[in-house]
Parts: C-alpha cells; sequence; structure tokens
C-alpha cells in the first residue's frame, strides 16, 4: 500500500520515468532469457524453449582450453588501464581547464578536448592504421627519418596495451574531463577564498578543496567503469586490432573471443555461455566494489 499512495502522490513524476522504464524492461530485461541458450544446444528451427538442455556443457568449451584465462586477464587488465588512466588525465585536464582565466580560450579548449568523443571507432582505426603501418606509416617514416630502424607494430603484442590505453584516453578523456568540470564549478567560492586567507598555493587548493570535493563524482564514475571491467570495448578492439592473430596474447578480449566463437564455429550455445560467464562476474565486480566504496564513504555507493 505504501507503494501505491508512493505512486499516486508522485504521479506524474513516475510517469516522466515511464518512457525510460519501459525502454530498459524491453531492450535490458526481457532479453535476459536469451542466457538460457547457454544451457541448451540451440537450433534456430527448434527455438529457445524448444531445443535440448545440456547444462553446463557448452561452459567446458570456454574452460576446459587455455584461453579463457588469457581473455579474462586481458579483459581485466586492459579495463583497468582504460578507468586509472582516463580518469586521471580527465581530472587533470579538468583542473587545468578550470585554471583558464580567458573564457573564450577555456571554450575553445574545451571544444577541442571535446571532440574526439564523437570520433567513430571506424575512423579511429584507419587514424591509427596510417599511423602505425609498417609500409608508410607516420611512426616509422619519422623513426627512418631520423635514422632508426622502422618496427612492424601489428607484430609486437607487447606494446599494443599502452597503444591501446593512449588511444582510450585520447578519445575519453575529454568526455569525462567535461563531467569534473562541472563538479569543480559546482564548489562554493568561499572555499577557495578562505584558503587564499590562510596563505595556500594554487596547488594546495587544487590537492586539499578540489580534488576531497569532487571525490564523490570520481567514486561513481570509477565504479561505473568497474562495473564493466568485464566487457572489453568491441567496437575499439576489434576496430583497431581485428583478426591480428599476432596481437592476440594481449588485446583479445572476451568480446571478441565470444565473436570469433559465434563466427568461426557458428555455435550460439558456446557464445552465450562466454557472455553469460563474462555477465556474472561483471555483476560479481560491481556488487563487491560497491560494498568497498560505501564502507570508505557511505554516500559514495551506486546502490
Amino acid at each position: 500500500m505504501t507503494l501505491v499512495r508512493e505512486i499516486v502522490k508522485n504521479k506524474y513524476l513516475y510517469l516522466l520515468a515511464l518512457p525510460g522504464l519501459l525502454f530498459l524492461i524491453v531492450f535490458a530485461y526481457v532479453p535476459m532469457a536469451g542466457h538460457l541458450i547457454a544451457f541448451k544446444r540451440y537450433r534456430l528451427a527448434d527455438g529457445i524453449w524448444g531445443s535440448q538442455w545440456v547444462g553446463f556443457d557448452n561452459f567446458k568449451f570456454f574452460f576446459m582450453s587455455s584461453d579463457w584465462y588469457k581473455v579474462t586477464f586481458n579483459t581485466i587488465f586492459l579495463n583497468g588501464l582504460f578507468i586509472v588512466c582516463g580518469l586521471g588525465i580527465a581530472l587533470i585536464l579538468a583542473i587545468f581547464l578550470n585554471e583558464i582565466q580567458q573564457i573564450v580560450f577555456k571554450k575553445i579548449a574545451q571544444s577541442f578536448i571535446f571532440m574526439p568523443y564523437f570520433i567513430s571507432w571506424l575512423v579511429v582505426s584507419m587514424m591509427v592504421f596510417a599511423f602505425l603501418n609498417t609500409t608508410d606509416g607516420i611512426l616509422n617514416r619519422t623513426l627512418e627519418a631520423n635514422g632508426m630502424d622502422t618496427q612492424n607494430w601489428y607484430l609486437m603484442p607487447r606494446v599494443w596495451p599502452a597503444i591501446l590505453t593512449v588511444i582510450y584516453v585520447w578519445k575519453f578523456a575529454g568526455y569525462y574531463s567535461i563531467i569534473f568540470l562541472a563538479a569543480i564549478t559546482g564548489i562554493s567560492g568561499e572555499y577557495y577564498e578562505s584558503a587564499r586567507i590562510d596563505g595556500a598555493t594554487r596547488f594546495q587548493q587544487i590537492i586539499h578543496i578540489t580534488i576531497p570535493l569532487i571525490r564523490n563524482v570520481l567514486i561513481v564514475l570509477a565504479l561505473l567503469g568497474v562495473g564493466r571491467i568485464f566487457y572489453g570495448d568491441f567496437g575499439m578492439i576489434y576496430g583497431i586490432v581485428g583478426d591480428t592473430a599476432p596481437l592476440y596474447p594481449t588485446t583479445d578480449v572476451i568480446d571478441t573471443y565470444s565473436y570469433r566463437a559465434l563466427r568461426q564455429l557458428g555455435d550460439f550455445s558456446k557464445s552465450s555461455a562466454v557472455i553469460l560467464y563474462q555477465s556474472v562476474m561483471g555483476l560479481v565486480t560491481i556488487v563487491i566494489f560497491n560494498y568497498i566504496a560505501k564502507k570508505i564513504d557511505k554516500d559514495s555507493g551506486l546502490f
């Protein structure tokens, strides 16, 4: 009855939320029934409900090979680099932007920093290839012009975590910096005025006022990133790396692995088993890190 009274009291607010709720139910919760495919020998003719139940047999495809450890590690490692470097650089950019006094220059700088966010991964992949390709890539031409040996970057898996991290930061740091900048501009100027009276430098103000007061925003963004730490950015990694097998040791993630499993084997069940493993681990991770965040600061959790 309490729920009914709440809905009646705020019926217009719930009415405004209705389209979003319907979208979430139709495109997020209803498709979860498809996870049943992971436990069946799925045949298109039989459908989800008519296909034979095989229990955990489909998971053997993934866990009985050495690939599961490699792709899981790569997914966590790359996403960890993306979260730490992406949010760290974004925070620094936001602080620098906040220190700019010239309004026109500040707006221009924001636009240039934010622009890469709107560039598709297809275009980015072409830019990366133009920069790194063996024959006439910009980087190899620069090395050759300076008397150094050229490199076949697409045969050097050890350098690609760093390359992908740089690309990710270039594309997303501007987006996150705008979020941080909005939080910084919401800080009352009285804090800084009091600090200046006490003789605090700009750096001390940033360390002791700015960063602590936007800590909640940083924690929430980090939690959102951690919640997807088992989800590799398929558009990014497959668009840039593609089917370059020599780079698989450091760039093959769960998403690209399951895609190749579906494309090469044509087996929906085995691919779905990998995706279900990914989803469950993502859920466990976000619950654990949300619990840790609430222990540190009870107002910083997502739920």
